[in-house]
């Protein structure tokens, strides 16, 4: 790499680091802690892919989402999901129109998925079948209604919510639609001194006002940038070797992989790696992804990917504890 091209790569970074500073700045001003939640969302949006957060109710999901929001200057739709609501509910429908002169024709309504950052609050309250109108617009960027293709506007993102499987009323989503979550992120419950934040800023007279600190033509080109970030040959084989472990089927898979797993992490999840790999790299101010960066990736991106069998499931087994077997075991090289 010529002299110039690495000056002008660590300014790059710089101007990436110095937005990320301002964005977490605005939303620290609503949401208390959750630092690595809030960097998994941004991980998120700067991949162009969509994030899952669970957590029971009340840990300000949907406020950090809404926050988030405000924080950028994209347009913004909020989706409450309940067992009721109907495909045509989310992507639109087509209606008859009619003119003064008398005269019919069909129109096209868009519904709410149509805007650059789309809220799926409670997504797993939603039948299956509801669930899945979102599938071609997460993957696709585009809805087919009537036979006729809408594209959504980029950039586009679902930051979707959902309450623990053990919460009454929910239903487990459908394993396509999780694969197109880049990430699964856990919303912890606030230690005592956040708490005590928490009640500071929501029990006063005073309210917060986040500005909007990037905006759309921002946004696609910190997205580009961290398309170019270098992959060194033997952290892209890592993160096919740590995909790998996961599949009971593969031959030096661990024996608690072999139990407890019934399929594996799909291709999706090596390329989450690698994206989440470079965007962490430039969090971190620097411009190559390493090793440290997959395996503190490995976690949000994997988690909704593996899927236990009924004896995992019986024996109360977590993938996350899958998952960190894995990362122990897994040598650097091979």
């Amino acid at each position: 790499m010529a002299e110039k091209t690495k000056e002008a790569a660590r300014a790059e970074v710089s101007e990436f680091g110095a937005h990320i500073g301002e964005l977490r700045e605005e939303v620290g001003k609503v949401i208390v802690g959750n630092r690595d939640v809030v960097d998994g969302v941004l991980t998120c949006m700067l991949a162009g892919s969509h994030a899952l957060l669970e957590g029971v109710p009340g840990l300000g999901k949907t406020m950090l989402v809404r926050t988030m929001a405000e924080a950028l200057d994209l347009q913004f739709s909020r989706i409450q999901f309940t067992p009721d609501m109907m495909p045509a509910d989310i992507i639109g429908t087509t209606v008859i129109d009619e003119s003064a002169g008398g005269q019919r024709s069909f129109s096209f309504r868009k519904g709410p998925i149509f805007a650059n950052i789309v809220l799926a609050d409670e997504i797993n309250r939603a039948t299956p079948k509801t669930q899945s109108a979102l599938l071609e617009a997460m993957q696709e960027h585009r809805v087919t209604v009537s036979r006729q293709s809408y594209t959504l506007e980029e950039p586009f993102f679902v930051l979707a919510t959902q309450n623990p499987l053990e919460s009454e009323g929910t239903y487990p989503l459908p394993e396509a639609q999780l694969d197109r979550f880049f990430f699964k992120l856990h919303v912890p419950f606030p230690s005592r001194d956040e708490l005590n934040a928490i009640l500071e800023r929501t029990t006063g007279t005073g309210a917060a006002e986040v500005r909007p600190v990037l905006n759309r033509e921002r946004i696609v080109a910190m997205q580009r940038l961290v398309r170019e970030v270098p992959v060194a040959k033997h952290v892209q084989d890592y993160a096919v070797r740590l995909l790998q472990a996961t599949h009971p089927t593969e031959g030096d898979s661990l024996d608690m992989v072999k139990r407890f797993v019934k399929f594996g992490a799909s291709p999706r999840g090596a390329q989450a790696l690698l994206l989440a790999a470079k965007i962490r790299a430039l969090f971190e101010g620097r411009f190559a992804a390493s090793l440290d960066d997959v395996r503190a990736c490995a976690l949000p991106a994997l988690r909704h990917r593996v899927l236990l069998n009924f004896e995992g499931e019986a024996e109360g087994v977590k993938t996350d504890e899958v998952l960190q077997a894995i990362l122990k075991h897994l040598p650097e090289s091979k």
